[in-house]
């Protein structure tokens, strides 16, 4: 029987590994599946040896305040996967964690994956060696990725983006609020912080002071949020009533497609929603913070124009991007002014050639690279 380890570390992880799980069932029907996953992937019948929250930390800073016990969930799990023997193991994202895992595990003779490749090209880009000496193949999930990594002739397989496949092509935004019960007529925009605790904390207030400078501006705004849990909603929540009491929002747990869809334009943070707001052809403005230290770390090692997805895949800055201290209640009005007026579907058609570039049914390509591998072909 075929045992496959997967190991993620955040939301976005579990739904690419909840979709990779089903996928790979086509190739190996009776295949087993453990590591470290979250709800979607339990749902599929995957073995979780420890939570995905373990993991679910970012910035160098922040990571060193959870260090003790990343060690120890690293440790453990190693040895678990030793004592199982796995026919793979695939690191979905968390480079730091996972590519420390997959080393031990590769000198160990077992075969790794690591799917969706860390940020090499933006930023310590020698980390490709370590890379390469982690893992037997990268999966990448966008198209600029692979030519970086044919350069220093490390196996590499674009698959393209399961968000791009399962979100159609045109969206339907009027049925996106009925479906949140929002009025047809009146605009709407969406404050999606971010999943992570520390993003919810560095955002939320200023997106929600934002947004009632703009409720004023225009009384028919509707205010919607997603949160991806109901802990994360109680945080939000919480922010909420301390910032703004008297701001009309509606709050939703675990609708972030609907939401993006039905929304006219969103104040985001940058990370992976950046991309499902696009495929869900939704004007945004990305914004970032991190903890003072991270951030003067970061700032030295990046070599690239943009952060935000859309704008790293146009090679251009399609959408606004606010950044630690630019990320400021006047700035985020500004830049949000235009996005809810009737000219930014002029952005349509370029989200849309995005759209069809990632469409290139990634779980299925992306299980096929790993049964190749699995099976020596």
């Amino acid at each position: 029987m075929t045992h496959i380890a997967i190991i993620v570390g955040e939301h976005s992880g579990d739904i690419l590994g909840a979709d990779l799980i089903q996928a790979l069932r086509q190739q190996y029907p009776d295949a087993t599946f453990s590591g470290i996953g979250g709800p979607r992937m339990k749902a599929q019948g995957f073995h979780a040896l420890f939570d995905m929250e373990e993991l679910a930390v970012m910035g160098i800073v922040e990571v060193l305040g959870r260090l003790r016990r990343l060690l120890q969930v690293r440790r453990e799990l190693v040895t678990a996967l030793l004592a199982a023997k796995p026919d793979v193991v695939i690191g979905i994202d968390a480079p730091d964690f996972n590519l420390r895992v997959e080393a031990a595990l590769k000198h160990a003779g077992i075969k790794t994956v690591h799917y969706v490749s860390p940020s090499v090209w933006a930023w310590r880009p020698k980390r490709i060696f370590k890379i390469a000496a982690a893992t037997d193949m990268v999966l990448s999930l966008l198209p600029f990725e692979k030519a970086f990594y044919d350069r220093f002739n490390v196996p590499c397989t674009f698959v393209g983006h399961t968000l791009a496949d399962q979100i159609p092509l045109e969206v339907d935004k009027a049925a996106a609020r009925v479906a949140l019960d929002l009025d047809s007529q009146a605009p709407v925009l969406a404050l999606m912080p971010g999943s992570r605790s520390n993003e919810i904390k560095g955002l939320a207030a200023d997106f929600l002071h934002a947004a009632q400078q703009l409720q004023q501006q225009q009384p028919n705004l509707q205010l919607i949020c997603n949160m991806v849990t109901a802990q994360k909603a109680q945080l939000f929540e919480q922010i909420w009533r301390e910032v703004a009491p008297e701001l009309r929002i509606r709050l939703y747990i675990g609708r972030s497609r609907e939401v993006l869809t039905a929304a006219d334009s969103v104040f985001i943070a940058s990370g992976t929603a950046t991309l499902e707001a696009m495929l869900c052809k939704t004007p945004m403005v990305v914004a970032y913070k991190m903890n003072w230290l991270t951030y003067q770390l970061v700032i030295r090692m990046v070599s690239v124009n943009y952060f935000s997805l859309p704008n790293l895949l146009a090679d251009r800055p399609l959408v606004p991007e606010l950044l630690q201290d630019a990320v400021t209640v006047p700035a985020l009005v500004s830049a949000m002014q235009p996005l809810l007026q009737a000219e930014h579907r002029s952005l349509d058609a370029e989200f849309l050639r995005l759209h069809q570039q990632l469409r290139c049914d990634a779980s299925a390509q992306a299980a096929r690279a790993i049964s190749e591998l699995i099976d020596g072909n």
